[in-house]
């Protein structure tokens, strides 16, 4: 019998709800402190930080021999919560996650393509971010204020480092896959160069070795919009009221990148919010205006500023060829894992032709890595959205490196 609450859960939406033998069900955040004064962790920065707090989710179990982990990595605005209905949903603490399952929910899940019957899938939040990993809200115990500004500037590399940890907690000795998109596929390169001895092989979506520098240009405005905001006060907005405007505008900005020419002229067009003629005014009048400003207000309520100034900068310093000296098929030259690459033709965040450049430089190694560039109208989103086109290639591809492991 479905729970009442589910009456809540925008099951018009098709969602599965937590009763679903599809749905991993009911989930808890865990918290892990994985870096203490005593044992801090090192940062591309010349830091060493601690302590470091980090929530994450499980789904499934872990095999007795430990070779069936998989280490989801979450984009920009994720959080450790990527399938199943968080079970304090109700409570206004976590207003983020209310009301609606995982972000990768489709993804996760019995049958699905990350299957939890026989995969133990493992998210974590990101350090700098705002949903339970150590960020710039919480309170530096050198000064017992929020840290604002004086939090350190992170890298990919960094998280990578503090995820690791996670990894030894579990005492996983070799990963089965590391599993990302957009910065998340950042992370999992990231992971297949540096730490090839760890993982057995990876799956990236809609990433390359690096941002071009119209994503550059884009973070920057973004940001720009945030510092200029009257109530940014150099970070140190805690207990007053926050920049809301420009973070609002810094959504709006960056949602754009998320999407496609086809999949918002398709969508809205020039059609006006309100009837078919102009009101000749000079606030919002056409439906794109509209959704991005609902985009801009919504992403207020449950994302800190601090937080985003932090991790768009990560995203823009991530240059894989760096450790290569600039070569990036040198740098490709450590990967022992068996990789994925998945582009979809309308993303220009991260273009098919930056991906297939990794690919080559991989190939230039005598690597196995395969490259799929798949059809789709929705831009840089479409890893969040084309899943049922892209679960069969993640199936057999997972299964293809649990045989492997096997032998």
């Amino acid at each position: 019998m479905t729970d009442p609450l589910n009456v809540c859960l925008e099951k018009k939406a098709g969602f599965d709800l937590p009763d679903s033998p599809s749905s991993v069900g009911w989930t808890k955040p865990q918290k892990i402190i994985l870096a203490t004064s005593d044992n801090p962790l090192p940062l591309d920065c010349g830091a060493s930080f601690a302590p470091i707090t980090v929530e994450f989710e499980t789904y499934g179990q872990l095999s007795p021999a430990k070779d069936n982990a998989i280490f989801i990595l979450h984009a920009l605005s994720g959080d450790a919560h990527a399938a199943g209905w968080d079970a304090d949903w109700q409570k206004d603490k976590r207003p983020w996650r209310k009301n609606k399952p995982g972000w990768w929910d489709e993804a996760i899940g019995p049958g699905k393509a990350f299957d939890t019957n026989r995969y133990f899938v493992i998210c974590a939040n990101l350090l700098g971010s705002c949903y339970g990993t150590t960020g710039p809200w919480e309170t530096d115990p050198l000064t017992g204020k929020p840290y604002a500004l004086n939090f350190p500037v992170v890298t990919v590399d960094d998280w990578v480092r503090l995820h690791l940890r996670l990894q030894d907690y579990f005492e996983i000795e070799k990963l089965l896959a590391v599993v990302g998109g957009s910065l998340g596929g950042q992370q999992a390169l990231a992971w297949s160069i540096n730490y090839p001895e760890r993982i057995k092989s990876a799956i990236i979506f809609s990433a390359s070795a690096r941002l071009g520098a119209q994503g550059l240009a884009f973070n920057a405005v973004g940001r720009q919009a945030i510092f200029n905001d009257p109530s940014f006060n150099n970070g140190n907005y805690y207990g007053l009221t926050p920049p809301w405007g420009g973070l609002e505008l810094a959504r709006m900005l960056g949602h754009i990148t998320y999407l496609s020419y086809e999949s918002m002229e398709g969508k809205f067009g020039r059609r006006f919010q309100n009837g078919t003629q102009p009101c000749y005014r000079l606030n919002s009048e056409f439906s794109v205006e509209s959704y991005l400003e609902h985009q801009g207000r919504s992403f207020v309520q449950r994302f800190d500023a601090n937080s985003y100034l932090y991790l768009t900068r990560a995203m823009d310093y991530y240059d894989a060829s760096s450790h290569g000296g600039g070569n990036l098929a040198e740098t490709c030259s450590s990967i022992d894992a068996q990789l994925l690459l998945i582009a979809y033709t309308s993303d220009w965040l991260y273009p098919p032709a930056s991906t297939r450049a990794l690919a080559e430089a991989i190939i230039a190694n005598h690597k196995p890595v395969s490259y799929i560039e798949i059809p789709s109208a929705y831009g840089h989103d479409a890893f969040l959205l084309e899943v049922t086109r892209t679960a069969p290639l993640v199936a057999s591809f997972l299964e293809n490196a649990l045989e492997k492991g096997d032998q």
